[in-house]
């Protein structure tokens, strides 16, 4: 059962209140935090350790590898009220992932935590961030976050190997007296905050979103789509290297209370997510439709074992929910509950189509499009469907449209990924349909990205890890549906004379988690003799993909090797 203890001292005023409830061993951390004084006093003091950590002008960079904590929203609201950029990365991203998103963009101040748990084991980040700061030249402080004890000796060692300016989080508050708060009045398309795209092709792209633009679609999103109100208390199980941790975080401005959660969902078991809900009063519960299945497969009935009276809504996203997971929500989380599907993404920070709050929820539907958003389905030849699968596009500009891509002069790479297929359309890259009821399915990316329970995931991430391996020559990966969910399957070709045994898949999964993280490791491993190419010599993912799903290939013609193919046909290895 959790233990809970409240916090005091001088530092935190009466009025305000910080709960953490420590799962007995201190192996998971559930982090609770009313958003009051607590949040605005650590703002003011954060105001100027930034100021002086180098952040002086408006459009400066912060970036930051931490868990969802408070400390978190402190920096990041502290950033964007001086006109500062946040970008954050979770820490169980591996040194090369972090470089090739923070290293774009050249931020002045760096945050991490000194440790952070998962599924009950501590995972230090000692030799991880002495990598990663030796190679963020432009970064003139690092910040430690005390999570698991450990921010004073990390800091240290930190400043052995850099000439950045090294020291704990709290220590860099506590060393100035607090001050007024400053708002610096920027315009509306100011840059808030920079996220990264799944890496498919190479390094993530920089996707630049305005201040205005994202606070006026997520206020839209949750009061008018979602329902939230003055007080709810709104949870989202989110890393801060998802788009839904900025959606989160915005709940603020329709005075939501933030329930913030760290580590595992299932440990010690499936009930943890319940037994917080529960305790809390939480109203809106986030997740993704894999969670949701995986509950479904548990067994578990929290219907039947928790008290969810005051749950109003449940959001799943990350990847579409099934039928099966319709039912399961009703029949065995809470009969009378808003669920909503939702859908968006990193490129856009929100939705484009999501709940309606006034509408009947149907089974495997997404009730409608965002208000204010012209969400049209269309065929490859750019007209509108009103049955039947097709491009899922929006045909009129809209507020949170991203500013650009970082360092894109003339816009040629934003254009590129979202207007290139139909003029000056976005594309959203969405395999969708309208159904009867005039609300939408989403049956998956109509690219080549993947995502294994709901989290984007950029091949060309898992090349980088693999190709590193002497005894591989080269690979390609896919996403193959299966089983109400998208796995990873990799296929590697060895050097000549070499067999891939268990003892290899192993090491190969070894050196995908620790140098990407743990989200990367493909469930199946199989080898292959070649790997299909275009003429022009890129490796052809998404002809592997269709044969895999036993669909036609209709552009052989762009393959240099077609008979390759035959290869990844009916392969009895990937039925199981």
């Amino acid at each position: 059962m959790p233990c809970s203890r409240q916090s005091s001292g001088t530092d935190t005023p009466p009025s305000a209140w910080r709960k953490i409830a420590r799962i007995c061993g201190s192996v998971n951390l559930v982090v609770f935090i009313k958003i009051s004084s607590f949040i605005k006093q650590r703002k003011f003091h954060f105001q100027t350790p930034l100021i002086k950590g180098g952040i002086t002008q408006p459009g400066d960079r912060v970036a930051a590898m931490l868990p969802n904590m408070p400390q978190t929203i402190v920096a990041m609201l502290a950033c964007t009220s001086i006109g500062a950029v946040w970008s954050s990365c979770s820490p169980d991203f591996g040194p090369q992932g972090v470089l090739d998103r923070f290293g774009q963009i050249e931020p002045k101040l760096f945050l991490s935590c000194d440790a952070y748990w998962y599924n009950g084991k501590k995972q230090k980040l000692d030799e991880k961030l002495q990598q990663i700061v030796q190679q963020l030249p432009s970064v003139q402080s690092v910040l430690i976050v005390d999570y698991l004890g450990s921010a004073e000796s990390l800091s240290e060692k930190l400043q052995a190997v850099t000439r950045a300016h090294c020291t704990p989080f709290e220590r860099s508050i506590a060393a100035f007296k607090p001050a007024d708060l400053i708002f610096i009045q920027l315009p509306f398309a100011h840059p808030l905050c920079i996220l990264y795209s799944s890496g498919t092709t190479g390094i993530p792209k920089c996707i630049i979103h305005s201040a205005g633009g994202t606070l006026l679609q997520h206020v839209k999103e949750h009061r008018l789509h979602a329902n939230i109100k003055q007080g709810d208390r709104l949870f989202y199980f989110s890393t801060c290297g998802w788009m839904m941790w900025n959606w989160l975080v915005s709940g603020l401005a329709s005075g939501a209370t933030l329930l913030l959660y760290d580590g595992s969902p299932f440990y010690p078991d499936g009930n943890i997510l319940f037994d917080y809900a529960q305790a809390e009063k939480m109203t809106h519960f986030g997740t993704s439709a894999k969670y949701i299945d995986a509950l479904r497969k548990a067994g578990l009935h929290p219907t039947n074992s928790h008290d969810l009276s005051a749950l109003r809504a449940l959001f799943s996203t990350g990847s579409p929910l099934s039928p099966e997971g319709f039912a399961y929500v009703y029949q065995s989380i809470k009969q009378d509950i808003h669920l909503a599907s939702i859908s968006g993404g990193t490129d856009i920070v929100s939705c484009f189509v999501l709940g309606v709050p006034t509408l009947p929820v149907w089974s495997g539907e997404i009730q409608g499009a965002g208000l204010g958003m012209a969400v049209d389905v269309w065929d490859d030849k750019g007209m509108s469907l009103k049955s039947g699968k097709g491009e899922l596009v929006c045909t009129k500009p809209f507020p949170c449209q991203p500013i650009g891509f970082w360092n894109d002069p003339g816009n040629r790479k934003y254009s590129a990924a979202y207007f290139e297929r139909f003029e000056n359309i976005w594309c959203h890259g969405d395999f969708a349909e309208r159904t009867d009821h005039d609300g939408i399915i989403i049956h998956g990316r109509s690219d080549a990205t993947l995502n294994p329970g709901g989290v984007r995931i950029g091949t060309a991430e898992i090349y980088n890890q693999v190709e590193q391996l002497p005894e591989i020559i080269e690979a390609i990966c896919i996403g193959q549906d299966f089983a109400g969910d998208v796995r990873i399957i990799l296929f590697v070709r060895l050097k000549a004379g070499l067999t891939l045994t268990d003892n290899m898949r192993e090491r190969i999964k070894q050196h995908i988690r620790s140098g990407a993280s743990p989200r990367h490791v493909p469930a199946k491993i199989i080898a292959v003799h070649d790997i299909p190419r275009t003429k022009s010599g890129k490796i052809s993912e998404l002809a592997v993909r269709d044969i895999v799903h036993g669909r036609i290939i209709n552009n052989k013609e762009a393959l240099a090797n077609p008979d390759a193919l035959e290869l990844y046909k009916n392969l009895p290895e990937l039925q199981d």
